[in-house]
């Protein structure tokens, strides 16, 4: 049971970067340096292992919480809100293959690794690639006024996904597969559209 919790918790973060990329991080490292368990006795440093102890370092706190707030605040504004997801993109799928990665049961590396980039970085590209369309449509539309709510629900999204993560590992991977699948019908409907349009 613990291997799966370990999988679902690795969908679930990498899921949350897939809205904000730092957040997840940021959360996560706050809970390995309180030791917080879940609902069901998980608890994520168990799961890091010694090797990714240092997650929980007052250094990586400092660092990724001040990420944190940079990415956050950089989403709120109009022009650099497009801009910054150009970056984003790339480093979502980093992002989601690391922490699935990490969180992942040990066993044959190359085969973590492979697993960890189709589930985690596939996971959070896939997110990620949705957000991009709902704040290109909301630019569209709304010459970029109506970002400022896409940016609060990617926020709400990246909070809610990593909080569950913690709490709730089988839901919040659960959640976030579902998600992806939905985003995956969405841009293969999309695709379809445009190839019988051209």
């Amino acid at each position: 049971m613990n291997e799966t919790f370990a999988i679902l918790a690795g969908i679930g973060l990498a899921a949350a970067c897939g809205f904000r990329i730092f957040l997840p991080l940021f959360i996560a490292s706050m809970a390995v340096r309180a030791g917080i368990d879940g609902v069901a006795g998980f608890e994520l440093a168990s799961l890091l292992g010694e090797d990714l102890a240092w997650v929980g370092s007052t250094p990586a706190i400092i660092t990724l919480g001040v990420a944190t707030v940079l990415e956050i605040g950089g989403y709120y504004v109009p022009w650099l809100d497009n801009a910054l997801d150009t970056i984003a993109t790339p480093a979502a799928l980093v992002a989601g293959t690391l922490v699935a990665f990490a969180l992942f049961p040990g066993g044959n590396q190359a085969i973590d690794w492979a697993l960890a980039a189709i589930a985690g970085g596939g996971t959070a590209g896939l997110i990620q690639s949705g957000s991009v369309a709902l704040r290109g449509a909301s630019t569209a539309t709304t010459g970029g006024l109506g970002n400022f709510a896409v940016a609060t629900l990617e926020l709400l999204g990246s909070l809610l996904g990593s909080v569950l993560t913690i709490f709730l590992p089988m839901l919040a991977g659960g959640l976030a597969l579902l998600l992806a699948f939905f985003v995956l019908v969405k841009v293969a409907k999309r695709l379809a559209r445009r190839r019988a349009e051209a």
